[in-house]
């Protein structure tokens, strides 16, 4: 799945990404513990600005479930003397999609979140980064307690334009 990651294009093929794979129960309750902190100082915004239901997943996810019992969390970091904070994102956020890709593919449930990124400081020190290293958001993997469905998706047709923005995108 690592190895996938580092395929992923990057800013000026700068390939700035590290990952930290958390296993170790003690370092996995530090991470949540961030997260938890995290979440609480997003909450109120979030719960205004997604739906319900996804809003009570997330909830669940971080408050109740330390990331779903997930037994892996990979943490996502960005080199930031090898590219700019400016394109950081456009580098980390494909490598962790072809990672969640990956793990899909080898049958293992994924989620991914960034909302951590308030709480950069004290991620990167639970984690070890050194000071140059920026946390970017965390995959959490496991096998999943439930069979997974379709992603929760709009139709492409609502969001596909053909030569100009506003003129649909049709089956036909």
């Amino acid at each position: 799945m690592l190895q996938v990651a580092t395929h992923a294009p990057s800013a000026h093929n700068s390939q700035p990404w590290e990952f930290v794979v958390v296993q170790d129960e003690q370092v996995r309750r530090q991470v949540s513990t961030v997260a938890r902190n995290s979440w609480e100082q997003a909450r109120s915004i979030a719960q205004g600005a997604i739906d319900p239901d996804m809003f009570g997943d997330v909830d669940r996810f971080i408050e109740v479930s330390d990331f779903g019992g997930a037994p892996v969390l990979i943490v996502l970091g960005v080199d930031l003397d090898r590219v700019s904070e400016a394109v950081a994102g456009c580098s980390i956020y494909p490598a962790a999609q072809n990672l969640m890709l990956a793990a899909a593919a080898l049958g293992y449930a994924s989620a991914f979140t960034n909302f951590t990124v308030s709480a950069n400081d004290s991620l990167g020190e639970v984690i070890g980064f050194p000071h140059h290293v920026a946390p970017y958001g965390i995959v959490s993997l496991g096998r999943s307690a439930r069979p997974l469905g379709p992603p929760r998706r709009e139709s492409i047709f609502d969001k596909a334009h053909r030569d100009r923005y506003g003129q649909r995108w049709r089956s036909d």
